[in-house]
């Protein structure tokens, strides 16, 4: 018995000390098959001699590498599908023959424009569990009366069938290489590299029959690498030292996939190079005179390592030509140019990925994800300066690409967005939501690190607000915040959770991470407690946008004398200065009065945080106050000091207008619903109460005029910088008035500059 146990520990240590050595050569690869498991081989279907052998593939403007326009190769030219009698049984088809688990949706009428070449199928009729198009039911291939403007389109799944492999059946090499992002992967292999985030260098890996395979760097080009890095969210690619992967790859045989692979460099997806030719493999199982493919990225400023000087000083942010607006996360937005001095918009004509990848890059993401048109998100406001861009994806900036300068017939309502790839940098799994009744809600729990281990705790609701709530949705990848909860009560989370592992948390609402913001660190301070009082937050996939019209409040400026006893109401509201309380009722008050226009420009209706029975009933003007303070009127010194000021309450949030086509929602009568539907406004009429500056006590002089809505940031919106409205203004004693009137960010930094003494709204209110 005794040596049977003697055995059995010395098994045990021999294994202890085979997993230690084994540890040590780690970097030198894994095993077939780990970490993932083995999966069963892909077979590619059989087909009967008699059916046509064609490749299909995607192609088309403003799409996504899983969506369309259906084209056909056959007879040594591309062609298109007609969409008669097309149904979601043909584009399950297409979608399982392309590599993707199932289709989503199809599209007829040339969603994704017109095709080029014949129609090779018309009338198709598939049930659906044909293995090619070309066995499914149709005129006859090259038979059809249809014209390009029926080209059929599909959406696929972004699944991929396990182990699927694309089969070389044509002699030509075009086909794409149609490979989903999740089935390649740049593996870290020096130590320096692995334990860093993002991963920047290291062998490229394609996942084929459920294996990652390396890549011989035979006929492997600058221009591949372009679009590796670009795919994994970074801008550029660098030189690397090869000497020392020539040791790795002598140590650790790699298993190299069959194929190489032809880019341009412009393409923003690996889906979109070509497929080049089979690589001969020696018997010795080495690609001819090659290694595999390694890769070094170069990140841009915001993911870059604190030590990598070099890379902040390539990507300078003094005055960029190029920003995103009112993006959920970062890399994706409505895109904006600056040009002589002023913010505009793109429109959407001609708009693809090649021109949304010049975006992207230049500002220090890697290619896009996706080319958005139609104010996919969100409107913006001022001039439309580019249309019809076209560039070949080389281009360092936007501006260098050839555009019409020319935008008639463009609106806002074409505002052309992007979205980016952007680096995996772990935040995500650092956070999470829980006891909500779905994903987008919950208490928000936080990973940290407590006594060398990592544990998960909750977050002290104390001063939790709206923009801690942003960067909470952010980091998860789920919007936008809807509401921030400083009670979760009816949330139970995770009991080993509950106890508060960080407090005293405030957020400029940018932030990639709720880490970045600023907290206490190790010394908690939370009187409270957690449990029922952790932080918690809701999320939404769209936001509202208010903007105010700058020429209205301009156009409507003019002063006027009123008699105080006319202005009890407003009194009671502390509408009036100080030293309206020490004057005779037989006195006037001056007032600067103007409307205000306040249009919705996002993507959800802007409602009041407060539920209608919560609402403050204001006897005096006998309304109801949806939100106390709506919007602020300050006037300025040219030196930045504060000489007026006036608020006014949300009494009546309603569609006053609407754009074309779009009805109105909110009214006010009979306590009705408040709130500003997308692409309507709300107009506050100059000749309402409290619509003014009591400015009675001012002296002559030049002033700086500023609107702020929501000041308080009560409703989450998807963008805050636009939310104040900066006037020159002049009064002679007189006569008053109110000139270069506009919104916050939509002038560049050197004209807001000649504003001096104000900030914007985010860094006035915090």
């Amino acid at each position: 018995m005794r040596v049977i146990q003697n055995l059995y520990a010395r098994t045990a240590v021999l294994l202890v000390l085979l997993r230690l050595s084994v540890a040590q050569y780690e970097h030198l690869g894994y095993p077939p098959g780990y970490p993932y498991p083995e999966q069963e081989e892909y077979t590619a279907p059989q087909l009967d001699p008699d059916t046509p052998r064609i490749q299909l593939r995607l192609a088309g403007q403003k799409r996504k590498h899983n969506e369309g326009r259906v084209e056909v190769f056959y007879n040594n030219q591309w062609g298109t599908v007609c969409d008669d009698d097309f149904n979601i049984h043909a584009a399950q088809v297409v979608c399982r023959e392309l590599g993707y688990v199932e289709a989503v949706s199809w599209l007829p009428s040339s969603k994704y424009g017109k095709g080029e070449g014949p129609i090779w199928f018309d009338n198709v009729h598939c049930t659906g569990k044909e293995k090619t198009l070309a066995q499914c039911q149709s005129n006859g291939i090259g038979i059809s009366d249809c014209k390009h403007s029926e080209d059929v389109g599909v959406v696929c799944s972004d699944k991929r069938i396990p182990g699927f492999k694309f089969l070389n059946t044509l002699p030509n090499h075009v086909e794409n290489l149609d490979i989903h992002v999740e089935d390649v992967q740049i593996r870290a292999i020096l130590s320096s590299y692995r334990k860093r985030i993002p991963v920047m260098e290291g062998y490229v890996e394609v996942k084929d029959g459920g294996k990652w395979k390396q890549i011989c760097n035979k006929d492997w080009t600058q221009f591949n690498s372009r679009v590796i890095c670009g795919m994994f969210g970074f801008p550029g690619e660098r030189k690397y030292n090869p000497r020392v992967y020539k040791m790795f790859a002598r140590r650790r045989k790699p298993t190299y996939w069959d194929y190489s692979v032809n880019c341009t460099g412009n393409e923003a997806h690996l889906s979109s190079c070509k497929l080049g030719q089979a690589v001969l493999e020696k018997s010795n199982g080495t690609c001819p005179r090659g290694l595999p493919v390694v890769v070094s990225c170069v990140p841009g400023k915001d993911f870059a390592p604190t030590l990598m000087t070099g890379f902040r000083k390539a990507f300078r942010q003094e005055q960029p030509l190029v920003r995103l607006r009112g993006g959920a996360i970062v890399g994706e937005g409505r895109v904006e140019v600056l040009k002589n001095g002023e913010w505009g918009t793109i429109c959407d004509d001609k708009w693809n990925l090649l021109s949304a990848t010049v975006v992207c890059r230049e500002l220090g993401f890697g290619t896009a994800k996706e080319a958005l048109s139609g104010g996919r998100l969100g409107q913006g406001m001022g001039p439309v300066h580019m249309n019809e861009v076209e560039c070949s994806g080389f281009e360092k900036s936007i501006t260098e690409c050839s555009f019409n300068k020319e935008a008639l017939g463009c609106s806002h309502e074409e505002d052309a967005a992007v979205r980016c790839n952007v680096p995996k940098m772990g935040f995500q799994e650092r956070l999470r939501l829980s006891g909500g009744r779905n994903p987008y809600e919950g208490r928000v729990e936080v990973l940290v690190e407590r006594n060398g281990s990592l544990v998960w705790g909750t977050v002290c609701s104390e001063g939790w607000r709206t923009m801690e709530a942003m960067v909470v949705c952010r980091q998860l990848g789920l919007g936008f915040a809807s509401n921030a909860f400083q009670e979760t009560w009816y949330w139970s989370g995770e009991v080993s959770a509950d106890a508060v592992v960080m407090s005293g948390v405030r957020c400029s609402g940018t932030e990639m991470s709720l880490s970045h913001c600023l907290h206490h660190g190790a010394h908690l301070s939370c009187p409270k407690g957690g449990g029922r009082y952790a932080a918690g937050v809701s999320c939404s996939e769209t936001a509202p946008d208010l903007v105010l019209n700058p020429q209205v409040v301009e156009q409507t400026t003019y002063m006027e004398d009123r008699p105080m006893f006319m202005l009890q109401c407003a009194y009671e509201e502390n509408c009036l200065s100080s030293t309206s309380s020490e004057v005779p009722a037989n006195t006037y008050r001056r007032l600067l009065r103007f409307s205000s226009q306040i249009h919705n420009n996002g993507q959800s209706d802007f409602r009041p945080k407060a539920d209608k029975h919560s609402w403050v009933w204001h006897d005096c003007h006998r309304h109801y106050h949806s939100m106390e303070v709506f919007t602020i009127y300050d006037l300025f010194s040219l030196n930045g000091t504060k000489v007026a000021e006036g608020h006014k309450a949300s009494f009546c949030l309603e569609d006053s207008e609407c754009d074309e086509g779009i009805e109105k929602r909110y009214e006010c009568a009979n306590f009705g619903d408040q709130g500003i539907t997308v692409g309507c406004w709300d107009t506050y009429r100059h000749d309402i109460d409290c619509q003014w500056v009591d400015i009675t006590d001012l002296k002559p002089g030049d002033y700086i005029f500023q609107i702020i809505i929501n000041p308080n940031y009560e409703v989450p919106e998807s963008d805050y910088t636009n939310n104040f409205t900066k006037c020159r203004c002049r009064y002679d004693g007189h006569r008053v008035w109110m000139y270069s009137c506009h919104n916050g960010g939509s002038l560049s930094s050197e004209t807001e500059q000649t504003f001096p003494g104000l900030h914007s709204n985010q860094v006035t209110h915090r």
